[in-house]
């Protein structure tokens, strides 16, 4: 079993360790929208480490954060379709900006290829030293009894913990202050300062928070108990009726070579499907997974349909 901590300091060297092995090979960079230290971009890391001798290029990651999301989006959007530039990136960051957005700024259909959905993950709702709640009860307690402290922290605006927590606000009829952020370890961090009350957060990266006591995961979004943490309930058996995960994916801009998507996802399909790699993956959360260009298309629209209708109802917009 692997030390998820150690494996966590260990990533965090790695563009450094390729940068300095890689001698050859053309220049790609992974563009990943959020901060660095989370589990997407150890992901993004973790690929890159075994792509690179895999496509026979040096491979490093590159954290592009704000706007949400778009900046990165964008910037792969406009970029050349030579496989010098690849999107990784949540899958509700694909399907839901362009449903906030007053005048969406990409077609995930027009405007970018796809490679393969590469991990499922769960998302989680936490709590810390500002509430001591120790189950999701106590956390709406306390949250009655302080209406003017009431508000949680998110990784970002437009992102299923903002429309789950959205969500929880109605199903408690507590109006709530949202706060976001750009990515999950700021979020983390607050909360474990006790600067927020709760956050609804990337299961994944609060984990090692949990496990050291510095927080407490009181509910998870999926529909079932999460593999990793079985004795925290779901909101949907905390009165919540509500299950949410998500995914992460792997994009090329539109009109990349037909030959290299494929050879691409052949390539991730094969790394994620290594021992090695799968045991560090779920070190930190993630439920590793790897499919074809179409597999990924079709989750891609599933998720569209389902989350359209909740999206709207909230009447939330971007003003772009």
């Amino acid at each position: 079993m692997i030390d998820r901590r150690a494996f966590l300091a260990g990533c965090a060297t790695l563009p450094l360790t390729r940068e300095a092995r890689a001698q050859s090979g053309p220049l790609t960079k992974i563009i990943f929208p959020f901060a660095a230290g989370g589990s997407g971009d150890l992901t993004c890391r973790v690929l890159a480490e075994h792509l690179a001798p895999m496509l026979g290029r040096h491979i490093i990651v590159e954290n592009r954060t704000g706007g949400d999301g778009l900046i990165a989006i964008k910037s792969v959007m406009n970029a050349a379709p030579d496989g010098a530039t690849i999107l990784v990136t949540t899958g509700p960051t694909m399907y839901l900006l362009p449903m906030v957005e007053t005048k969406p700024s990409f077609d995930q259909a027009k405007d970018f290829t796809p490679v393969s959905l590469l991990s499922r993950f769960e998302f989680a709702v936490i709590t810390g030293p500002a509430t001591n709640a120790r189950n999701f009860a106590e956390l709406t307690a306390w949250l009655r009894a302080n209406t003017g402290k009431a508000a949680y922290g998110i990784p970002s605006n437009g992102t299923i913990p903002h429309f789950a927590g959205t969500r929880i606000e109605a199903a408690l009829n507590l109006p709530m202050t949202r706060v976001p952020y750009r990515g999950s370890p700021a979020v983390v961090k607050d909360v474990i300062g006790g600067h927020l009350p709760f956050a609804v957060n990337t299961l994944s990266d609060a984990i090692p928070s949990h496990q050291a006591g510095s927080i407490r995961i009181l509910a998870v979004s999926s529909a079932e108990r999460s593999p990793f943490l079985p004795d925290v309930p779901t909101l949907k058996e905390s009165g919540i009726d509500l299950v949410a995960d998500a995914w992460y994916g792997m994009w090329l801009p539109a009109g990349a070579p037909r030959d290299f998507v494929r050879q691409l996802s052949s390539a991730v399909v094969t790394v994620l499907a290594k021992s090695d790699v799968k045991e560090k993956l779920s070190a930190i959360g993630l439920i590793p997974v790897g499919t074809t260009p179409e597999g990924l298309a079709q989750e891609l629209a599933a998720n569209t349909a389902f989350w359209q209708p909740i999206v709207q109802a909230t009447g939330y917009k971007i003003t772009n």
